[in-house]
């Protein structure tokens, strides 16, 4: 197979279409899904490995007694944030006009400035200042967002999207085993770890964006909030739009839920003696299983033409594990849980994102509408601990908070058999 880029003909003018009218025909090379799966990888280290450590060992040295509380404050603010950038950036990603190319604009600019947003965020030592600077860096995240995940529908034709988007999803769990893996290595402060994972970014992002030319793009009406609104309203009011849209929010909730607090819960719960190295191993049984079942469970979707299937057992799982770990809670218990829950979010990830390409209302907004579709994967992770510090301080503690996983990921998987037009 060629390694050289193909762009497929530019998208026909605006019509009402679905996610399968006007895709593309021409298949991506073996090149173009290598460097877009190293942008995955970059994007996931920096946005999750603060998440999941830094941010936790950064507002655990500023505010001992109320780090679950401030952990989940910073979290919500980045998350409101979120909810308003992600379909506002895609909607302006759909309109923009450069020389650069539209997607590739927001991309650079967007991991830029998310970088900028992570260095300044390592610098800061109150907890207010902490909240205000990683959710600037938000900022950043919707617009490289925007242009990333638009370039699917864009460039990757129906018979490869199950396929491309487990490189996607592949690459999370090694991101944050990755970014984690250096800052314990090296023992690295909060503030040079956040410099590590930037770094990381930036690096990774680069060959794609030096190979890819985007497309020639259909013309889009000014962007008025009136417009804006009533295009989301419309996308929502299609049906297996809103049913896949409330899946994978319910789904994601799930895994964001069983992870946001892992750092706590191995030190505060389990009293484990090493609670970074506990979670490496974690993550890491997370990386392996995820991966592996990214990469089957794409390849199988694509083959069998089936995703509803795939999706639906793949949180089956992720609730399994959640149910598993409130009921028999130990480290041993939660290195399998981590296991099952890697496996059951990779596979539902892979597919699911596969799935969301063919249920897009109109081919002229897919950035749009997959910016409406980002707040399902990108607003739960920062939602999540604000949840999770109200149920840890309840009598039921981390029991009910794990319950509470496996009861969203079974919530998710009945709301995306809803979807009747894709298989």
């Amino acid at each position: 197979m060629s390694t050289e880029f193909h762009p497929p003909p530019p998208p026909p003018a605006a019509t009402v279409a679905t996610g399968t009218d006007h895709a593309p025909n021409e298949p991506v090379s073996r090149a173009w899904i290598t460097l877009f799966g190293l942008v995955w990888f970059g994007y996931w280290a920096a946005s999750l490995v603060p998440l999941q450590l830094l941010l936790p060992q950064q507002l655990e040295i500023i505010d001992p007694v109320s780090k679950v509380h401030s952990f989940a404050v910073v979290n919500a603010l980045a998350g409101l944030v979120s909810l308003f950038a992600l379909p506002v950036c895609g909607a302006l990603c759909d309109r923009s006009r450069s020389r650069f190319g539209r997607r590739r604009l927001w991309l650079a600019g967007g991991a830029l400035s998310f970088a900028a947003g992570l260095i300044i965020t390592g610098e800061q030592t109150t907890v207010t200042a902490v909240a205000l600077a990683w959710s600037a860096g938000m900022l950043g995240l919707s617009a490289a967002t925007a242009g990333l995940t638009a370039m699917i529908a864009d460039h990757v034709p129906v018979s490869q999207r199950g396929v491309v988007s487990s490189v996607i999803y592949g690459p999370q769990a090694l991101g944050v085993v990755v970014g984690i893996a250096l800052v314990v290595a090296f023992a690295l402060s909060p503030a040079r770890g956040y410099l590590v994972v930037a770094a990381l970014l930036v690096t990774c992002t680069a060959p794609f964006l030096a190979r890819f030319r985007d497309t020639s793009c259909i013309s889009e009406p000014a962007l008025s909030l009136r417009t804006l609104l009533g295009s989301m309203g419309r996308s929502l009011r299609n049906r297996d739009f809103a049913w896949a849209f409330g899946g994978r929010f319910l789904v994601n909730l799930a895994n964001s839920l069983g992870v946001c607090y892992t750092l706590y819960f191995l030190t505060d719960d389990l009293k484990v003696p090493d609670p970074a190295g506990s979670l490496l191993a974690c993550t890491a049984l997370y990386l392996v299983a995820g991966i592996l079942a990214s990469s089957v469970s794409g390849v199988l979707s694509d083959r069998l033409l089936r995703r509803r299937i795939f999706v639906a057992l793949a949180a089956l799982l992720q609730a399994a594990s959640g149910f598993l770990l409130a009921v028999f809670p130990g480290l041993g218990v939660a290195l399998v849980a981590s296991a099952v829950m890697g496996a059951g979010f990779g596979a539902y990830m892979a597919v699911d994102q596969a799935l969301i390409t063919q249920v897009l209302p109109r081919a002229e907004s897919r950035a749009q509408d997959l910016g409406i579709m980002n707040i399902g994967t990108l607003v739960p992770p920062s939602l999540a601990p604000l949840i999770a510090s109200f149920i840890i301080a309840s009598d039921g503690g981390y029991p009910l908070l794990f319950s509470c996983v496996g009861v969203a990921a079974t919530a998710g998987v009945l709301l995306v058999y809803r979807v009747r037009s894709v298989r």
